[in-house]
């Protein structure tokens, strides 16, 4: 089945996608550091089963466009970047998953556009409605002696100093500590937290083999796309959080109503930290159709193909 990559005009300039399939439409949505490839095990088998898969590069990714304005990665901006994806295609509707921090924004899409987005599926980090404490304040105190990788990250310049001397090296590293069958074992330093003097995220990481997901070929592919763009496109999501928390403030404590499905790892910090937000789900999801943990690290749908595009399907078929 042919494979299409395709350039579509939205808000701030382009975006980049991949597209399979025919049929009704599913939009993907992709998280850091990653880019459309972490869907390459998820785009064949839902085009088979009868679907239209578009997977795109979010902004500052891939081949998409990358405003210098770190305050054009808000999330108002990427939520319209994906309706104009959609009206792109010449679709009214269509079914968004995201993973990582295209979870976070595949909700915000349905949360915010309903009429374009019937359902939303929620892979690895758990939806939580906005509100709360202010992210920056509420990070910098998770931290206690250390600092917390988002705060490390909200900083302009400084993550890049650290990754962009040795990209594909990093890349290895982070995907590596946040896997299943190769994050360090208990007791070990903690590869969230840095440091506070002159520390740096990729110390902690462990050495050795790749993961089993990722091939040299894929890491390969990743390393590539941000040596050729850089880090600071992705890494200004980060940078957006108190932004995304005065845009949102209407919306505090709002649930997504439309059909939902959410899978997440058992190995996976943010399930273990997010583990109040899943429970919420009664109250932030009420048309939750499915809440599943399964057994493997953070890059689930590259971790677990075979399952994640069974439980999608089954998601999928049922609206």
């Amino acid at each position: 089945m042919t494979v299409v990559h395709r350039i579509v005009e939205a808000g701030a300039g382009r975006v980049h996608l991949v597209e399979q399939g025919s049929g009704p439409l599913v939009l993907l949505v992709h998280g850091f550091p990653e880019s459309w490839y972490s869907w390459r095990r998820q785009l064949p088998a839902l085009a088979r089963a009868g679907y239209r898969v578009v997977a795109l590069d979010v902004r500052g990714y891939g081949r998409s466009s990358k405003p210098r304005d770190p305050a054009a990665y808000r999330m108002l901006d990427l939520v319209a970047d994906n309706v104009a994806v959609v009206r792109a295609l010449g679709e009214s509707s269509a079914v968004i998953i995201g993973h990582d921090w295209g979870a976070t924004i595949a909700a915000h899409s349905a949360l915010l556009a309903p009429e374009t987005f019937r359902a939303v599926g929620i892979l690895s980090v758990p939806y939580g409605p906005p509100g709360g404490p202010r992210p920056s304040e509420a990070f910098a105190r998770m931290g206690g002696e250390e600092e917390f990788y988002v705060s490390y990250f909200q900083e302009p310049g400084r993550a890049e100093s650290e990754i962009e001397p040795d990209v594909r090296g990093w890349l290895a590293g982070f995907y590596r500590a946040l896997s299943g069958d190769t994050m360090a074992g208990p007791g070990a330093p903690d590869p969230h937290f840095v440091t506070r003097e002159g520390g740096t995220l990729r110390e902690r990481f462990p050495a050795g083999a790749l993961p089993s997901w990722l091939t040299e070929q894929d890491l390969d592919f990743y390393a590539a796309e941000f040596e050729r763009t850089g880090l600071t496109g992705a890494l200004n999501r980060y940078r957006n959080m108190d932004r995304d928390w005065e845009d949102l403030a209407p919306y505090a404590g709002a649930p997504i109503t439309q059909p939902s499905l959410f899978v997440g790892g058992k190995r996976d910090a943010s399930t273990m930290w997010l583990s109040d937000a899943i429970d919420a789900y009664p109250r932030t999801l009420p048309n939750l159709t499915g809440s599943h943990l399964l057994d493997c690290g953070h890059w689930i749908q590259q971790e677990r193909p075979d399952d994640v595009n069974g439980l999608l399907l089954e998601f999928l078929d049922n609206l």
